[in-house]
């Protein structure tokens, strides 16, 4: 069973920077995808980056943020920096089976509970 705890979050001025981490169960990132998504409140979920198994390329929808992963640790992480308040949301890590991008949450099968970002202005 594929297990997601994403940690990292909190209160940080605009224009600061914040990393997230998403520790995974040993094994994950060997035949999963792994993906970052944000959701503010009254909003829909939305896709931030991905990264694929095997060759970790990765892809983010924003320039400002980078998504890696360490794989001796066991944790995905996506560094956001130039933070602004538009950024505040619930940051969420999800796997899914395959090796294509892949934008939808309906695409995820597994998701972390959420860690919470707050960007004042």
């Amino acid at each position: 069973q594929v297990q997601l705890v994403e940690s990292g979050g909190g209160l940080v001025q605009a224009g600061g920077s914040l990393r997230l981490s998403c520790a995974a169960s040993p094994g994950t990132f060997i035949v999963y995808a792994m993906g970052w998504f944000r959701q503010a409140p009254g909003k829909e979920r939305e896709f931030v980056g991905a990264i694929m198994p095997a060759d970790s390329s990765s892809y983010c929808s924003d320039p400002r943020f980078i998504i890696s992963r360490d794989n001796a640790k066991n944790t995905m992480y996506l560094q956001m920096n130039s933070l602004k308040p538009e950024d505040t949301a619930v940051y969420y890590c999800a796997a899914r089976f395959g090796h294509d991008l892949a934008t939808l949450k309906d695409q995820y099968a597994y998701w972390g509970q959420g860690t919470r970002v707050t960007v004042s202005s």
